[in-house]
């Protein structure tokens, strides 16, 4: 067990992966600048993390043993860039899956928790690979015109299976070491090809990427925020891949099929909604500082805006909150979140977050949009009246207006503004899911029994 550095990271990336982007495979991904930003922050997160000698890990490995312990993983994983928290996400979802398995099938959950000693032990980042192309969305899986639309598998051997199809929306694919696929829902009997969870390296034969990245290819200061934060988006083709049984964690088992979907679906949302709540809070700052800038923030309809967008950011906190307080220990000690809360909060934020990007945009106005360049602002003729016509009251200088502006429409309107309105959506399995969710979880009996009180009256 040694920990890697950031220039090893780097390095280990060289392994033969098939990676396309913008119409091209890419032999080098160190050396393209797509992938320059990305590379970056979790090339600085090998290094930050790093200590020397054997026997040393990362946070982003450890197993929470208490609410106390679940509470400072989620406080420490917002400093941590996306691929390290998808890792810690994906491998603490296997291990709710063996939790969850371990009476049925003790083969897969000691599977498990080998494989996560592995990717402990070589210092490893992973991604979820869930999502399936699905074809006709009307058609079950084995009665679709080509069943390759959702990940099956097509042959089964002594030593292993190997599996084909599609996995989308694997954000950060390419520049991680491993591909856990999961089933994208539960499969029904006589669906037991389309019941696979294993493991596989980014650089196994038959695995190829296709990236999109929404970072901006120029004018960096422009897009403040999505120039030093993004991460490519795969389309993952899985091509006829070899899966040696070690690496294979559910192989037809009909019955928990949904039970990988629904323990990576807990820990996503518990996750989304720790950013949530920093997303929250850094919407209402741009809020206020915009209004302050533009001169009205002493207005009523504003401090309303701005007062609601408050009370917004304090629920999905105390949401989180409550999902770490109402915490349960499995029977091998290992705490996971509460369903209802992790559910009930991820959905009231991710619901209700474009009423408040619509909020923050009433407050600032049209320059969101329309501000000029960085590059105009310094350009000889135009910058000094850019600067002026920009000006609003005493102690905010044109210059700063505009870039707040652009921070503004970068952040909500625009490059990461725009990915992160739909993965806010999307993130977690959808709102739908946590709805099903949070209704499962939810104490009807009480509520009736309360409700039964109002019609007949207290009991005894």
């Amino acid at each position: 067990m040694v920990m890697m550095t950031k220039a090893e990271y780097l390095a280990s990336l060289n392994d033969g992966r098939r990676i396309f982007a913008d119409g091209e495979e890419i032999k080098d991904l160190t050396t393209h600048p797509q992938f320059a930003t990305s590379l970056e922050l979790v090339g600085d997160g090998y290094d930050r993390h790093h200590r020397p000698g054997r026997g040393a890990c990362g946070p982003y490995f450890s197993i929470p043993h208490s609410r106390e312990e679940l509470k400072e993983l989620l406080e420490t994983l917002l400093g941590w860039d996306m691929v390290t928290v998808t890792t810690s996400q994906g491998l603490l979802a296997l291990l709710t899956a063996a939790a969850r398995m371990r009476s049925a099938h003790p083969e897969y959950a000691k599977r498990i928790e080998d494989y996560f000693d592995h990717c402990k032990d070589n210092d490893l980042r992973c991604v979820q690979a869930i999502t399936d192309a699905k074809g006709d969305r009307t058609v079950a899986p084995g009665k679709q015109e080509d069943p390759d639309v959702y990940t099956r598998i097509v042959e089964r051997r002594s030593d292993g299976i190997v599996v084909r199809g599609a996995k989308l929306h694997i954000s950060s694919a390419s520049i991680s070491h491993e591909l856990v696929v999961m089933p994208t829902k539960k499969m029904k009997p006589g669906e037991e090809d389309w019941a696979v969870a294993c493991a596989i390296p980014v650089n196994a034969p038959g695995v190829r990427i296709v990236n999109t990245n929404y970072a901006p290819r120029d004018r960096h200061e422009d897009f403040p925020h999505s120039s030093r934060h993004n991460m490519p988006e795969g389309f993952v083709l899985l091509d006829d891949v070899f899966v040696p049984n070690e690496r294979v964690f559910l192989a037809g088992e009909t019955d928990h099929s949904a039970t990988f979907a629904h323990s990576l679906g807990l820990w996503e949302r518990l996750g989304g909604t720790a950013h949530l709540v920093e997303i929250g809070d850094t919407l209402v700052g741009l809020a206020q500082l915009i209004a302050e800038s533009n001169g009205t923030q002493r207005i009523s309809h504003i401090r309303e805006k701005i007062a609601e967008m408050v009370i917004y950011a304090t629920l999905v906190r105390a949401g989180l909150e409550a999902a770490i307080a109402n915490a349960e220990p499995s029977p091998e000690g290992w705490y996971f979140p509460s369903e209802l809360f992790t559910n009930a909060a991820k959905h009231f934020g991710a619901a209700e977050f474009s009423h408040m990007v619509r909020h923050l945009h009433d407050i600032g106005g049209g320059s969101i949009v329309t501000a000029p360049s960085i590059a105009d602002l310094e350009n000889e003729e135009v910058g000094e009246q850019i600067k002026k016509y920009m000006h609003t009251v005493d102690g905010v200088d044109g210059e700063y207006r505009t870039r707040l502006f652009h921070a503004i429409r970068d952040y909500t309107a625009d490059a990461f503004g725009g990915w992160q309105l739909v993965t806010m959506i999307q993130s977690g399995g959808g709102l739908y899911a946590q709805r099903l969710v949070s209704r499962k979880h939810y104490d009807m009996d009480k509520a009736k029994a309360l409700a039964l009180e109002v019609v007949n009256g207290p009991k005894g």
